[in-house]
């Protein structure tokens, strides 16, 4: 990798997940209810934490959750949690796990209620988003991102603040958050684009 390569990322990093990460997954658009339940319990549980630390510990906190199969997780209980509490692999606090869990209950409450995570998600993209120059020109949140986690936590989601949300809502190319001068910023709106495309394509 070049030092100019690395200049032209939205974070300084030599770390090969972290930079793979950047270059490949995030603002990339996340449109299925799975990926969007899975992104938005792990924005969870990087709460107090650095996001490389979820990212080294993403392949066990899929088999302890079943690959964030929402139908799944929303049948766990106690025996479960106290099995998810003894899992070196992940992040090991009962909060967080009971929300994954309440999570998953809430994915199905969106779909009962007839719009399902993402549909509503996606609803809350904001027209007219600017291009940031520098990462001063990154929100915290916005009032989509609050508005968003409203309506989830009205559906029983937990650990979905505006800013936990927020952070999703930019993983997930819901906006296209990197940087004016990143490297991959063009290659990811044309991604966006691309599926955008697809979705007014596919049948209602």
């Amino acid at each position: 990798m070049s030092a100019s390569r690395a200049s032209e990322r939205c974070w300084p990093t030599t770390d090969p997940l972290y930079i793979a990460y950047h270059d490949e997954e995030w603002g990339r658009p996340v449109t299925d209810e799975r990926g969007l339940y899975e992104r938005l319990c792990l924005e969870g549980f990087q709460s107090g934490l650095s996001w490389l630390t979820i990212l080294r510990k993403r392949e066990s906190f899929r088999r302890a959750f079943a690959e964030f199969d929402p139908d799944a997780v929303a049948r766990f209980g106690e025996r479960d949690v106290k099995r998810l509490l003894g899992d070196a692999g992940i992040v090991r606090h009962r909060g967080k796990i009971e929300a994954t869990i309440a999570n998953a209950l809430g994915v199905l409450e969106l779909r009962r209620r007839g719009t399902p995570l993402h549909e509503l998600v996606w609803s809350f993209a904001p027209a007219g988003y600017g291009t940031p120059v520098t990462a001063a020109d990154w929100h915290a949140q916005t009032p989509e991102s609050k508005e968003l986690s409203k309506q989830l936590k009205a559906a029983g989601f937990r650990f979905v603040g505006p800013t936990t949300a927020w952070a999703a809502m930019q993983a997930c190319g819901v906006v296209n958050d990197h940087l004016a001068g990143c490297s991959v910023r063009a290659d990811v709106e044309a991604v966006r684009t691309r599926a955008a495309a697809s979705a007014a394509r596919s049948p209602s």
